[in-house]
């Protein structure tokens, strides 16, 4: 199964090119496209409530493996700069940029729109990534794109097989309750496989459940490994007391407060002890309060760009989380929120 997130400015082309990759499904603030024949089965997520929302953006990423970046002939904007400077405070693996609307330029302002993308990307988690160009009218383009998806698709197979035996974890992003069935979430399995009958908790609630029954595109299954994207009904929880950004799992810590090292965006911009940000990992989110900014054993009140530090940060929500997370910062009130990358001490 290919789990795809389609980013970039609300004038990318984004959005009619999630629409050739699949038939559109679920909208919420991602709107989901799905396409299956045989084998070959393909979930589109769009980001349709970025840039409004930064939450939107984490949740299509978190959601899926493999991140179109569509930049269109005009080259790139705040918003396409911002999803850039996400991606590699997220260290996203694998990806490719699609240089959409070449139908609307010349080859040669295409391949200079490459040179300016590689030369910004250069030292990013994007640096190796592959480019396409997709026409918006006769979508020229489409075979090499999904050429690239599915071999890049390969690699990210052989990662998920690694991650089988851990203990499972699946980041929900739906729930709701079906009559005759009663409580029914939709979600990935982000690690360990899962099993019908399996007993699990629910995050940060704590409330215990069982998997009554599990599906993969509308197909029953026993079993669901690594990677695989879900639909569980689930015993001895209701829909009201689940929702998106839980976690099933085993065993998970559940704070408010954080002690994290982390480490700033060289293109972020300064913040000081005292200030509110808001923080998010996996699909959960919660604004919180800078307390403490220790530099080398050092208390500093203000975190300069590029550096690394050690933050305690002080919130109210209860956030799931394991050792291996990496946690996300933001600061909301800036043109550019995303602004360093973490993980608790």
């Amino acid at each position: 199964m290919t789990k795809i997130a389609i980013i970039g400015s609300e004038k990318s082309g984004k959005t009619t090119l999630a629409g050739k990759l699949g038939k559109k499904g679920n909208i919420t603030d991602i709107t989901m496209y799905d396409y299956a024949k045989n084998d070959d089965i393909l979930t589109t997520i769009d980001a349709t409530g970025y840039p409004a929302s930064v939450k939107s953006l984490i949740t299509a990423l978190n959601l899926s493996d493999i991140a179109l970046l569509c930049v269109p002939p005009e080259g790139l904007d705040p918003q396409a700069a911002e999803c850039i400077i996400t991606l590699d405070l997220m260290g996203y693996k694998h990806g490719i940029v699609v240089l959409t609307k070449s139908d609307t330029t010349y080859p040669f302002a295409i391949d200079e729109l490459k040179a300016k993308i590689q030369n910004v990307t250069k030292g990013t988690a994007l640096e190796n990534w592959d480019y396409v160009s997709i026409s918006t009218t006769s979508f020229e383009g489409m075979d090499e794109l999904k050429k690239i998806i599915s071999e890049v698709d390969e690699k990210v197979e052989k990662e998920q097989r690694e991650l089988d035996e851990l203990s499972p974890r699946i980041l929900i992003d739906q729930s709701f309750n079906v009559t005759g069935i009663g409580c029914v979430v939709l979600g990935v399995v982000s690690q360990g496989t899962i099993n019908a009958k399996d007993k699990m908790m629910a995050y940060p609630a704590k409330k215990e459940l069982e998997i009554r029954s599990i599906q993969m595109h509308d197909v029953d299954v026993r079993s669901a490994p690594a990677g695989s994207r879900v639909g569980l009904a689930l015993k001895g929880i209701q829909s009201k007391d689940i929702d998106r950004g839980f976690v099933v799992s085993l065993e998970e810590t559940v704070d408010t407060d954080f002690n994290m090292k982390v480490t700033l965006s060289p293109l972020a911009k300064e913040f000081n002890v005292g200030d509110m940000l808001h923080l998010y990992v996996g699909l959960q989110s919660s604004p919180v309060k800078v307390t403490e900014i220790v530099e080398k054993d050092r208390n500093v009140e203000t975190a300069a760009p590029g550096k690394e530090y050690t933050l305690k940060l002080s919130g109210t929500k209860e956030i799931a989380y394991i050792k291996s997370d990496r946690f996300i910062l933001a600061n909301l009130d800036e043109k550019q929120r995303f602004i360093a990358c973490g993980y608790v001490q």
